[in-house]
């Protein structure tokens, strides 16, 4: 009885450490250093770093002139779709602040949410060029059309044509096509070779941004996983901190022929998605104090006399909505990552999805999820609250045991497991549903943490957001109520101490359970509002028919 009860506190407190260890890993906080960046920089200003260099081993790579600086407050155009409010400057046609229509701020439900950010927030823009003697790089001033470009209806696509200064007759416009209800933009660059020798080139494309983490997860006030990610298909899914490429220990694919380049933050990811059979080479380093870009360069094939070239790639900057991402690009989807867990918790999304979609609300779909694993596991809970009813039955022959063998603890213990075989009971019986548990709820824990289709996503009442803490603290004081029933239920431990312990445990998960996700603090309520109900039956059947009721 101590031996088992002593067991299934170890479990509790090792799924909690557990839990607590995974955030603390997943949530590194970012290099000192970072903070002055964004203090220095005021808002409409932006460091845009140097132009990268191809490696020597890429065919026909060009040397790189040294580039020049324009200036930090340069024009901008404004391009409006559906889902997309985008400032593009003028400097490199980078994309400098981009507004998601459809997802609005954590702080201010009336504002959209900001991802690129020229230093109100952060620092973070979409950036690409072209590497060669008087091309244009992210840093050459572009002509922008005039007035605010907008989507109108009836139309699928608005293409921004962005005209670079002629240089050497090599005349290049770079091309934007953002395009209804997507968030990928078409980025393009024609060059026309008006020069007298062909013209050999490479592309680059890249994400700068500082190294400070994205918006923190309430009521901890720390981050999940920000910075860069790459993919190809021999490498799979690499995530790369920033202070790893502070101390040059960064591990990523550096060349592909397929792949991608992603920056990855909480709910949200902008990447570039070069089509697959293309050569390309990967890159990550430091441009600033507390800045760093990562991206990818690509050779142009050559451009002869008279004749106009084209490349071109695909920017994919939004939410992180996992049926839609795999559409996007292979392997795009991972940017959502559970971790270890994610044989888990990949189906566990998937059946809340499903759920969603019938009911179309996402706490219905996590009440339904939690019946469904109950229901999953009630064999295996049914002969757990057996073993426990018969030991809640055998509570008053155990403690006449203790009452005769108190001094002899061998003795104790030998009579125990001998009444435990006579009457047919496992004293550990109770700890496997709890361990069976214990992945399912951590993985459910980092689908509700890390889906965005949960961000701002209402049940009912005053739970209007279940990616965040319950802001009256009603579920958690109701979970902490279960908890205390279902200990109520449990058979007492003979040990007054171990008896302590076990009613301080529903204290201890209530103070823990106000900073969780309301969604995830719903799947315990009705978990354990189940487990009663069950518990509640077994036992008075149990009891009703005095089993194990024979005199010690």
């Amino acid at each position: 009885m101590d031996q088992r009860r002593l067991i299934l506190f170890l479990i509790f407190s090792f799924a909690v450490i557990m839990l607590w260890d995974g955030w603390q890993k997943h949530n590194r906080p970012a290099p000192a250093p970072t903070a002055a960046v964004a203090e220095q920089q005021a808002p409409g200003s932006f460091v845009p770093g140097a132009v990268p260099t191809p490696s020597a081993s890429m065919a026909g790579a060009p040397a790189v002139p040294e580039a020049r600086a324009a200036a930090s407050n340069a024009p901008r155009v404004t391009v409006r779709t559906d889902v997309l409010v985008a400032d593009v400057s003028a400097e490199g046609g980078s994309i400098v602040r981009l507004e998601l229509a459809q997802h609005k701020s954590k702080t201010d439900v009336s504002r959209n949410f900001v991802l690129f950010d020229d230093g109100a927030e952060h620092l973070y823009a979409a950036q690409s060029g072209l590497i060669g003697d008087g091309l244009p790089s992210h840093k050459t001033v572009f002509a922008l059309p005039a007035g605010e470009q907008v989507l109108k209806d009836g139309q699928d696509s608005l293409t921004l044509r962005l005209e670079a200064p002629e240089q050497n007759g090599v005349k290049v416009t770079k091309l934007m096509t953002f395009h209804r209800g997507s968030y990928l933009v078409d980025v393009a660059y024609e060059i026309a070779n008006g020069g007298g020798a062909p013209l050999n080139a490479h592309a680059y494309f890249q994400m700068t941004r500082d190294g400070k983490p994205a918006e923190s997860v309430e009521g901890f006030g720390v981050s999940v996983f920000t910075g860069p990610a790459f993919y190809s298909e021999a490498e799979k899914f690499q995530k790369v901190q920033f202070e790893e490429i502070d101390n040059g220990k960064a591990k990523f694919v550096k060349k592909a022929n397929d792949g991608w380049v992603a920056l990855v933050q909480h709910y949200f990811v902008s990447a570039w998605l070069p089509q697959d059979g293309v050569e390309r080479e990967f890159f990550a380093r430091k441009v600033g104090e507390g800045l760093y870009s990562s991206g990818l360069i690509m050779p142009v094939a050559a451009v002869a006399p008279g004749e106009t070239g084209k490349v071109s790639t695909r920017l994919y900057a939004g939410p992180q909505e996992q049926d839609k991402l795999e559409g996007v690009a292979k392997g795009l989807d991972l940017v959502v990552d559970y971790g270890w867990l994610t044989v888990i918790a990949a189906p566990l999304f998937w059946v809340l999805s499903w759920f969603h979609k019938l009911t179309g609300n996402w706490g219905w779909a996590i009440i339904l999820v939690t019946v469904l694993i109950k229901a999953a596991f009630f064999p295996l809970s049914a002969a757990s609250y057996k073993s426990m009813a018969k030991m809640r039955v055998l509570g008053p022959r155990m403690q006449r045991l203790k009452e005769l063998y108190g001094n002899d603890k061998v003795k104790l213990q030998q009579e125990m497991m001998e009444m435990y075989k006579r009457e047919k009971i496992n004293p550990l019986g109770g700890c496997l549903p709890i361990l069976v548990q214990i992945p399912v709820f951590i993985a459910l824990y980092w689908v509700l943490l890390g889906s965005v289709e949960m961000r701002h996503a209402p049940w009912l009442g005053w739970i209007q957001d279940l990616s965040s803490k319950d802001p009256y603290y009603i579920l958690p004081i109701i979970m902490g109520a279960t908890m205390l029933i279902q200990t109520k239920l449990n058979p007492t431990p003979p040990d007054p101490i171990q008896a302590k312990v076990m009613l301080a445990m529903p204290i201890v998960f209530t103070f823990m359970f106000l900073w969780f996700p309301s969604g995830l603090v719903l799947y315990w309520v009705v978990n354990n509002t189940l487990s009663i109900a069950q518990q509640w039956q077994i036992t008075r059947m149990i009891e009703g028919g005095k089993s194990g009721a024979k005199p010690a």
